[in-house]
């Protein structure tokens, strides 16, 4: 974006149009990075002095600003001096009160003992008193990122960000809706998508609409805008609170906006960090079901809605949404409230405490989970161990009355992956053949073969090599089942022991 200051705008029939730079504005982009790029080692004083001269020439100074305000982001300014100075100025300072300088001579001797106090000579001094102004400070690298013909895009994109921060509502249709909802999502903005006659649409609700307007939202809000442009068709009408007065602006992919390449808009990765948090602490747990972000698109009456996770079952066809409601408006949770009246999908939805929306959600019988800060996983887990019990019962069910596994060691985890159920629905079911020792399933005639095997004082590890022998992993439950413990002895290993 550019500052509220350099914004070059036409109201001309009521209007907001940003005015572009055209392919002709070239050679003058050329020439403001040339006066950087040619002024490296001099002080910024210098610099703005040629810019000055550009503007002159130029037919809009606002137009030279502009494309100096966005090198300058590349440019590199440091303080130069051969004393630091503070340290300057308080010895300069201190002499000068000895010395009473009245005249230039005065001024000569006073800078002639301060730089002998320093150690240094009077000109050095006398130029690094005020080295560390800004309009002393010197160029010393320009990094631009741009050629002159992205230099003129940067800025025709950078404009019209600028035009869309004092936004109160932005209409986007895009032929690449699901790519402006990802970046949408992934930079927190406050969005519904309405459904048209002739496809849909995105409203997102600008800067200036928030009941408390923030510069982070705002920031966010114009990035945006860049994954508007990538798309190959797109129309933007926008309602702009002009100092008081509701103007409209209205973009397409015929205007000259493309994004230069730089500054992606998916480096955000959540909506918020309540998200984030979420998310990691979820996938840490060893649960039946997988996290997916952002999931298909959900039918909401004349409006769509994408929930922000969807938690799906690893053992069956089944999908609980997940929808986090916290940085809304008030009028944005009576959209969202009115949304999930048209919703017929399985859905929790954890509400900030702080929107008081809690009870309509329930009341819209889809589950509501209260947070403050932070979306408690615990919270959530028990509402899909709701589920869960109901689709483990199912699976139990559609399971014989009886299993036989022809192997004699078989671990639960292996016979429900063979019937596509989880665990819990295989431990339902009788193995009469079976015994079930910790997760796995031993005929008894293995247990016997190895407590025949298997003699109190053996050796931990041999008592190891025992049981892979029979194909047993899980060695403790089923020396437990024998009647031994292991009794460790320091670090030189552990021994059997009768319990």
């Amino acid at each position: 974006m550019l500052t509220k200051d350099l914004l070059r705008v036409s109201r001309r029939g009521g209007g907001y149009q940003p005015r572009f730079a055209d392919l002709g504005s070239e050679s003058l982009a050329a020439r403001v990075l040339g006066t950087y790029q040619g002024h490296v080692g001099k002080p910024r004083e210098s610099v703005q002095g040629a810019l000055t001269d550009l503007e002159r020439e130029s037919e809009d100074f606002k137009l030279v600003r502009g494309f100096a305000a966005l090198v300058e982001r590349d440019a590199t300014f440091e303080t130069r001096a051969d004393v630091d100075p503070e340290r300057a100025r308080r010895a300069a300072f201190r002499a000068a009160e000895d010395v009473g300088v009245v005249t230039e001579g005065e001024r000569e001797t006073a800078l002639a003992q301060a730089a002998d106090r320093l150690d240094t000579d009077a000109d050095a001094l006398d130029r690094s008193l005020y080295a560390d102004r800004e309009s002393r400070q010197v160029l010393v690298a320009v990094d631009a990122r741009w050629t002159p013909e992205e230099l003129v895009a940067q800025y025709n994109l950078s404009l019209a960000q600028t035009a869309l921060f004092d936004a109160t509502e932005v209409r986007v249709r895009t032929s690449d809706p699901r790519g402006l909802v990802s970046a949408v999502k992934r930079l927190g903005l406050l969005y519904e998508i309405v459904k048209t006659d002739d496809g849909r649409e995105v409203v997102l609700t600008g800067p200036d609409a928030l009941f408390r307007a923030t510069r982070r939202y705002g920031t966010q809000f114009a990035r945006v805008l860049r994954a508007v442009v990538d798309a190959d068709e797109w129309q933007l009408d926008a309602t702009i609170d002009d100092r008081g007065t509701e103007r409209r602006l209205a973009l397409s992919s015929d205007d000259p906006l493309r994004a230069p390449g730089v500054e992606p808009v998916t480096d955000v990765s959540y909506d918020s960090g309540v998200e984030r948090e979420f998310a990691a602490a979820f996938e840490s747990l060893d649960l039946d079901w997988t996290l997916v972000r952002e999931p298909d698109v959900l039918d909401a009456g004349d409006r769509v809605m994408i929930p922000d996770f969807a938690f799906e079952y690893d053992h069956a066809d089944f999908e609980v949404l997940f929808e986090i409601m916290g940085f809304w408006t008030p009028e944005y949770v009576e959209k969202k409230l009115e949304q999930l009246d048209a919703v017929d999908e399985e859905l929790l939805v954890a509400v900030d405490e702080s929107l008081g929306a809690g009870e309509d959600i329930e009341l819209r019988d889809h589950r509501a989970i209260p947070y403050t800060g932070s979306v408690r996983v615990k919270d959530v887990v028990q509402e899909l161990r709701a589920y869960e019990d109901d689709l483990v019962d199912a699976a139990a069910a559609s399971l014989p009355d009886e299993l036989r596994p022809d192997a004699d060691v078989v671990t639960l985890s292996t016979l429900a992956d063979e019937h596509g159920v989880s665990e819990d629905a295989v431990e339902q079911v009788e193995c009469p053949e079976h015994r079930q020792v910790g997760r796995t399933l031993v005929r008894p005639r293995v247990l016997d073969a190895l407590a025949d095997d298997l003699d109190a004082g053996m050796a931990f590890s041999d008592a190891e090599d025992v049981l892979d022998e029979y194909g047993i992993s899980d060695a403790s439950a089923v020396l437990a089942e024998l009647g031994y413990r292991v009794a460790w002895e320091g670090l030189g290993g552990g021994a059997l022991r009768e319990r």
